[in-house]
């Protein structure tokens, strides 16, 4: 149904944009107004013309489709994960190391004292 939908979408887009190119643009009298010619250009346009009418309805077409298109995009799941399982994995958090003891003090002789030597007396 999508497929569909699509195709008419875009017969839709080309078949505008052709239409919309073959019509004369709306200053396409402005030079005959000042040979005197036509008297129209300023005042009321008249019916609609054949590729004005078309080029509503297909627009209406295209604005309709558009809207299809966007409901059942919006509905759906992506169809490029269809059939893809994502695998499970345990994630597992790294065990911090343990701090290494803190160095141990120097071994003394005994009898020594663990005190710097003092320094000399003044004399």
């Amino acid at each position: 149904m999508t497929t569909l939908v699509t195709i008419i979408h875009v017969l839709a887009c080309i078949t505008l944009i052709l239409i919309v190119l073959l019509q004369a643009g709306k200053g396409a009298n402005m030079g005959a107004a000042f040979g005197g010619s036509s008297q129209t250009v300023f005042g009321s346009s008249g019916s609609g013309t054949f590729l004005g009418k078309m080029t509503a309805g297909v627009a209406i077409v295209f604005m309709l489709t558009s809207i299809a298109l966007t409901y059942t995009a919006s509905r759906k799941t992506s169809a490029l994960m269809d059939g893809v399982s994502t695998p499970v994995t345990k994630q597992t958090v790294p065990v911090a190391p343990k701090p290494a003891a803190p160095p141990a003090a120097p071994a003394t002789a005994p009898g020594t004292a663990n005190t710097p030597a003092a320094a000399p007396a003044a004399k």
